[in-house]
């Protein structure tokens, strides 16, 4: 049975950076109440007619085919993760496919919110396993900047999230207790109206009639945010230590942790929690913001490009996120 291993990883963020001061002349806020509860100090957002979740992806994913020595004619899938595709329908997948200019190739898009980078990295490992394909491009992407309300009705979800993109390659290769060691994936749809964007919904008779709705504030996305919290540091704790024992390890084993970048203060619970030194820990939330299915990989291409992943070293990988979806992933390096 051939393993998995990621070989080549790459990002894209939209130029426009845009700071807390930024916001506080939008809305009520100040810089010293986003730090001190999410640790943002600044995000990326689009800019409209340059950036698309799709093209964004690609520009990732080129990056990270250069580093993995492969053309993009060596692919033979994409798994494109994102809450935000360009259109409803169709997926994001084919867009960025069609932006590398690949034909002919299945492509699908995954969507399990914060967790979605996981998912698709947990997809495009049994693939690999089962010898179906050898080659596959794993992306998450997002434009959640024009889906907030830079009012006061919005603030609180508004200084969280960002826009960006990251990808990475994932190959077939043949040597044992190396690559990706194993993913483990869940979901609970208890409280799945306590982090979710509720409309246009398909159960509206005319989803595309918005009069009354903006006024509602339901065309926003809501978030239980102490709720979310209380989960949030539960699962992720839940899902590394899951991925540890099945793997005969434990929390001293892991050389690095890249969590999905939610809020400063999960990261650091967590951090806590498995009494790791900050510098084992990858966090650049203040740098972007939440990106959703993009945190991850944006992290974990920084992480690579600053020589924080070295040969050898046991990375877990933890994302926790609206459904509510959790899981991890362990990769020897």
């Amino acid at each position: 049975m051939p393993f998995s291993k990621i070989t080549g990883l790459g990002h894209y963020v939209p130029e426009n950076v845009v700071s807390n001061n930024q916001l506080s002349n939008l809305m009520d806020t100040t810089d010293e109440w986003i730090t001190e509860r999410t640790g943002i100090k600044e995000r990326r957002f689009f800019t409209e007619g340059k950036d698309t979740v799709s093209n964004m992806a690609a520009r990732a994913a080129k990056v990270a085919l250069e580093r993995a020595g492969k053309k993009t004619e060596d692919v033979d899938a994409i798994i494109f993760a994102t809450l935000s595709p360009d259109y409803y329908f169709p997926g994001a997948g084919v867009l960025m496919q069609r932006e590398l200019g690949i034909s002919k190739i299945p492509c699908f898009d995954v969507r399990s919110q914060c967790a979605g980078f996981l998912y698709a990295l947990s997809i495009a490992d049994q693939y690999i396993k089962s010898g179906m394909y050898k080659t596959i491009l794993v992306a998450g992407s997002e434009i959640q900047s024009n889906m907030l309300e830079m009012s006061d009705r919005g603030r609180t979800m508004s200084v969280i999230f960002g826009d960006g993109a990251g990808a990475c390659v994932v190959e077939a290769h043949e040597e044992k207790g190396k690559g990706i060691l194993s993913t483990h994936l869940h979901s609970d749809g208890t409280h799945a109206e306590e982090l979710l964007l509720k409309l246009p919904s398909s159960s509206m008779f005319q989803r595309g009639l918005v009069d009354g709705i903006k006024e509602s504030g339901e065309i926003l996305p809501y978030m239980n945010g102490k709720l979310v919290f209380q989960y949030a540091v539960k699962y992720f704790m839940e899902a590394i230590n899951e991925a540890l024992e099945f793997n005969n390890y434990t929390q001293s084993d892991v050389d690095l942790l890249i969590p999905h970048q939610a809020n400063a203060r999960i990261t650091e619970y967590v951090r806590k929690e498995m009494n790791m030194p900050p510098e084992k820990v990858i966090s650049n939330i203040h740098k972007y913001g939440n990106t959703t299915a993009a945190s991850i990989p944006i992290a974990f291409t920084e992480a690579w490009e600053e020589g924080k992943v070295k040969d050898g070293d046991l990375i877990a990988l933890a994302a926790f996120g609206s459904g509510f979806v959790w899981g991890s992933v362990l990769i020897r390096w």
